[in-house]
């Protein structure tokens, strides 16, 4: 299947990272390419796109995208492409041999083709073995979670990674499950959650099995903590002025941006009833969203996928 993702808030992205030719700027989840191509075309000639992801066929697909969009001739933009995961900037970007950064871009989540490929398991819709890693070289897959965490351990994954109201009695059927045979496949897992969540839960909303996966592609990607890393590790590398764009899908990310947004703007953390400052801790950040960016009904309607999306950005003082 060719890779294929429809960029999301793509205007609005291009709009608040302030883009010039001679930027530099990042994209930590290139993908398909869909917002890099954009950007390179906003920030040249002598620009600099870094791309950073950790799935070899985004890297692949990216790769072809964006030399052929670039047109060859003196002073175009350079496009460097890394693999890794973007809670490794202090390490990647060195490679990059750049000194710093006008602007990031953090698209979070899953990406459609890695949804739309059932082999890479993190679909519901799909049966395929369970794997769901980013990375097909992490060594954590959905089946080693579901196969031989303690019930204690599956009910904790999912009641705080896919705020699932089942979570208890969904790990209780798991661990039933596996001591009779090892659970497999995707629709194995999904034919367990649907005899787990009660009947009347189950009619009309969301599959019963989307809060399921959501927290297990969590847990094996570690995402929230590597989104907490990557977020901290950017901000010391943008150049005043530079901003940092997120895009995130689901409560839980857009609860860690804003709380880390709002942290490094803020500044002083000495009690209100201090006369006078003793941490010295000064704001780093301004924010630039006050309340977070969303799709318009005409991107929700072109591009379903769309419908959760959520921007936040703020800017190196």
């Amino acid at each position: 299947m060719e890779y294929r993702h429809t960029p999301v808030l793509l205007a609005e992205v291009t709009q608040h990272l302030s883009l010039h030719p001679g930027s530099i700027i990042v994209d930590c989840t290139l993908g398909g390419a869909g917002h890099a191509k954009r950007i390179t075309a906003s920030i040249a000639p002598t620009g600099t796109l870094v791309g950073i992801d950790q799935d070899d066929a985004a890297l692949t697909a990216a790769e072809i995208t964006l030399r052929l969009g670039q047109q060859i001739k003196e002073n175009d933009v350079r496009i460097v492409l890394l693999k890794g995961n973007f809670g490794d900037l202090n390490t990647l970007l060195p490679q990059a041999g750049i000194a710093s950064v006008d602007g990031f871009l953090f698209d979070l989540g899953v990406s459609s083709p890695q949804l739309d490929l059932p082999d890479r398991g993190f679909t519901y819709q799909e049966d395929a073995l369970l794997d769901m890693r980013m990375d097909s070289s992490g060594p954590i897959t959905a089946h080693d979670v579901v196969n031989t965490y303690e019930q204690s351990q599956l009910a904790r994954v999912l009641r705080e990674y896919g705020e699932e109201r089942w979570a208890s009695r969904i790990a209780e059927f798991i661990v039933a499950a596996r001591g009779r045979h090892s659970i497999e496949t995707t629709g194995d897992l999904v034919e367990i959650i649907k005899a787990a969540v009660p009947a009347a839960a189950r009619k009309g909303g969301p599959h019963p099995a989307r809060r399921t996966f959501q927290a297990l592609r969590i847990e094996v990607n570690g995402e929230l903590d590597v989104l907490r890393k990557g977020l901290h590790s950017a901000v010391p590398w943008l150049a005043p002025g530079g901003r940092i764009a997120v895009i995130s899908y689901h409560s839980l990310e857009d609860r860690i941006v804003k709380r880390i947004f709002t942290e490094l703007s803020t500044g002083c953390t000495c009690p209100p009833d201090f006369p006078v400052c003793r941490c010295g801790v000064k704001p780093v950040l301004r924010i630039v969203t006050r309340r977070p960016v969303v799709p318009s009904e005409t991107e929700i309607e072109a591009n379903p996928r769309a419908r959760s999306a959520k921007l936040r950005v703020a800017e190196r003082i």
